[in-house]
Parts: C-alpha cells; structure tokens; sequence
C-alpha cells in the first residue's frame, strides 16, 4: 500500500456517514434553536455587511466578511462541483443547497464565539476554535490538539488542492508546465503572507468581489441563453437528489454523499475556518460578525456554487460515474466530446467554450487561480492564528511563525504539481479532522451562544439601534478583550 492509497482509506473513513449525519443534525439543530435567523435576519446581514471601518487592532465587518469569503470561495466552488456532479449526479448539487441552508445556522454559533472569545496579539485580534475551547470550555489540551489540527490542516493538507485546481485548468487552458505554473504560486504567495493581517486582509477585500461578481455574470449570461431548459434542468437536479430519475436511481447514496461532502468543503460551514476571520473584525456585539458569516454561507454556495452547477447542467457538458459498478452512467443530454475521460474545472470550461467559443478555457482558468489563490491566503492567515495561540507567550513564536509560511510553500508546490485525487484527498482530511473537533466543541459552548444571541434580541427590542456587548452582564467569563474595547460605533 503506498502513501497515496492509505491517505484514500483514511478520507473515505473520516467521511463516513456517520459523520455527514452528524453535520446535516448539527445545522438542523441550530436552525431551529436560533429560530431560523438565517431567514429572520437576511435584511441585517445585508446592513451590517457594510457598517464600521477598520480600527488600529481590527479589520472592518466587510474585510473580515471578505476574508472568509476567500477561505470559502475557492476550487470547491469550480473543481468541487464538477467533482460531486460527476461522482453523486446532479441530485448532489441539491445538497449542497440543503448543507449550505442549515450550514448558515452553524456558521453564525461559530463566528459569534470566535468573536466572544477573541484576544488582541501584537496589535491585532486573533480568536477562533482554538480560543473559544480554551476559553469557553476551559480545556486546555483539546484548545492545544486543535491548534495542532488546524496548523497541519490548513498550513499542509489543505492548500495543495488549490493550488492543483490552479495548474490543471492552466494547463487546459494556456499548455502551462504545471511546475511553471506553481511556481508562480508560490513567488505571488510568499509576497502577501509575509506582509500579515492586514495585507491579507486588504488583497481579499479587493480581490474577492472582482471573481465573484465576474463569474456570476457569465453564468447569468449562459442562462439567459438557455433559458427554455432552466425548468428542465431544477427538475434534473431535484429528481436526482430523490433517487426518482431512471438513470440515475443507484446514486442517490453519493449525491446526498457527494452534496454534504462538497459542500462542506466549500462553504465550511461548522469547520472552524471562518471563526477565525470574524474574530479579526471590530464589531459593537458579537451577533453582527456571526450574521454576516453566516450570509458568506449564502454567497459561497447559494450563488457562486450554484453558478457552476448551472453552467454544467444546463449545457451538458458533464458525466456521471458510478462508482459501484465502475461504470459510466450516460445522462439525458450529456454534451461532453468524445475522448474526455477527467472530470474537474475542465467540464465548466467545455461547457462556457460552447457558448463563447475561445473564451471559458481561459476565463475559468483565471476565475479559479483568483479563487483558489485567495483561499490559499485566508489559509495562511488561519493556520498563523492557530500558531499565535500555540507560541504567544513564547520567544520561539517568530521561528514558528516562519516556520509555518516555509512549510506551507513547499508543501503547497509538491501538492500543485502531484494528481488531482492525492490533493482532493488530502484536502478532505483536513477539513474531516477540523470539522469533527470544531462541532463538538460549539455544541458544548452552544448555551454560549444562545445567551448573546437572546442579549442581541433583547437590545433590539427595546429600541437600541446599535447593541453593545458586556459580557459581565450576561455572566460570560474569560471575554475580558471587550472591556479594553472603547469605540464608537
């Protein structure tokens, strides 16, 4: 068994469907206890989105909204799709739907403890799993393995699948050499991590509304062009994900599979990344931050996830594998040419070349590098954070930190220029691993997150405009960072 085959067994173990169970329950759970914010408060996100500049020690609700959105957005929204497609049908983008709506709920209990618990380090505030669990929870070896986690996670297993996505849809698209490829990668990533927060912050707030907006125009533009087979193809997806359509009634077990899996992996939600970002941001309450990541949610895979989808499905240019019989399941309407066996950025690419000829190879290669390129930065800026927490009372915090970035770029370049699958798998274990210690963990602190969500609640009744938080009130311990925190909002 070589190292590439025990990496398979150990992903495919980690996503066993215990585990997709536990996620759909978790967001379930938090949908409902919240009472459904993520519908109630669709008007807030929106408004807070936008309120309150950066400070000296944190980032602006748009920055920190825009630095998830970069962890988030990335080769799952492309790469991601076209896989969970190909191996769970269509049905799989349904799930991904349902993950991404009770995803929100999830994603808002995490973004407000990373808030709650956030801590000011060299000038600006570092909070997420890590701080929350040994803060909150008051455990400090679980705070410690999830460090740990999160390092390797994000700072070896995880980047290498962006920045493969990169090289593969360079090299449809231009014949680039992939070791050429990422090398360029890794030049442009080494200028930005060694600049910190704020430069990281600053090249996501300017970056990631540019590819989204960008790339959602020209799936809008191939709707408009297809428009008479949009009922068909919602009536696809839908059929799919029920198990009800002739051909594709033996994949019903990985489009929900592939769905959870994909999107999670794309929107991740309950993982522990985003937590990491919102407690960077300066807000008045804790609730602000925690609405706007879970309107991220929305943005990730509700549009630009479904962007893809629609592209794909809509055109045809796809195939479904079952996996069971190791056969090619040939669906109504594929379009795919004759010869392509793969399946990735490549089926979005054929798809938008069928409608703007000479353009999508292209276009998509260069969607996917600002993407994938951002998600490879929020990374970084994670995996640091988690290296604050481990060494930020400790001289050798420096080398750590240095450490981490030499590592991350070597790894990074193995990964990029080795095949698809490897990446893929790599990258699941990292998200598997974060996601299991980081849903435990909230369901523990999740009283936590009731109380300042009912104190929000409660402002907000009584006619304050803008709440503020004092967690002596609510009788919230080891949150002492607010009481430092004096700005007018």
């Amino acid at each position: 068994m070589n190292i590439a085959e025990l990496i398979a067994i150990i992903s495919s173990w980690i996503w066993g469907w215990p585990f997709i169970g536990f996620c759909l329950a978790t967001g379930l759970y938090f949908s409902l206890r919240t009472r459904f914010l993520q519908m109630r408060y669709l008007k807030s996100m929106l408004t807070l989105l936008f309120q309150r500049k950066s400070s000296g020690s944190g980032i602006s609700p748009f920055q920190a909204f825009m630095l998830a959105l970069s962890g988030r957005v990335g080769t799952g929204n492309i790469a991601g799709v076209a896989t969970a497609i190909a191996l769970g049908g269509p049905g799989a983008v349904f799930w991904m739907w349902i993950i991404a709506f009770f995803g929100a709920g999830t994603a808002y209990i995490e973004a407000s403890l990373g808030q709650i618990y956030k801590e000011r380090i060299d000038g600006n505030y570092r909070g997420g799993p890590a701080y929350y669990i040994s803060k909150g929870l008051g455990i400090k070896w679980y705070a410690a393995v999830f460090a740990v986690i999160a390092i390797i996670s994000l700072g070896i297993f995880m980047p290498g699948v962006q920045a493969n996505a990169i090289c593969s849809a360079f090299d449809t698209a231009f014949a680039m050499d992939k070791r050429l490829t990422a090398g360029i990668i890794i030049f442009l990533l080494s200028l930005i991590i060694f600049g910190g927060v704020k430069r990281i912050a600053k090249v996501a707030e300017i970056v990631t509304p540019f590819m989204a907006v960008g790339y959602i125009l020209v799936a809008l533009v191939i709707l408009v062009l297809n428009y008479h087979r949009i009922p068909a193809m919602f009536m696809l997806i839908i059929k799919s994900a029920l198990g009800i359509h002739p051909a594709l009634s033996g994949v019903i077990g990985a489009a929900i599979s592939m769905g959870v899996k994909r999107g999670i992996f794309s929107n991740e939600a309950g993982q522990g990344t985003a937590p990491h970002a919102a407690a960077a941001a300066e807000v008045s309450h804790p609730v602000e931050q925690g609405l706007v990541q879970a309107f991220s949610v929305y943005i990730d895979t509700l549009l630009i996830c479904s962007a893809t989808a629609f592209i794909i499905l809509i055109t045809g240019m796809y195939r479904v594998y079952d996996s069971a019989v190791a056969v090619n399941v040939v669906v109504d309407g594929t379009g795919l040419p004759n010869g392509i066996n793969e399946y990735g950025p490549i089926y979005t690419q054929l798809a938008i070349d069928a409608y703007i000829p000479g353009f999508g190879s292209a276009f998509v290669a260069l969607a996917l590098f600002f993407f994938a390129f951002t998600t490879i930065i929020s990374y970084y800026f994670q995996a640091e954070t988690n290296v604050y927490f481990l060494f930020r009372k400790n001289k050798t915090n420096f080398y750590a930190v240095n450490t981490l970035r030499l590592g991350m770029l070597c790894v990074t370049f193995f990964t990029a220029i080795n095949t698809m699958t490897l990446a893929w798998d790599m990258a699941d274990i990292g998200v598997g691993m974060m996601a299991w210690f980081n849903l435990i963990a909230i369901l523990f602190l999740r009283k936590v997150a009731f109380k300042v969500l009912n104190d929000y609640e409660n402002q907000l009744k009584t006619g304050v405009e803008k709440p503020s938080f004092l967690p002596e009130k609510l009788n919230i311990k080891n949150a002492e960072e607010w009481n430092k925190i004096k700005v007018n909002f």
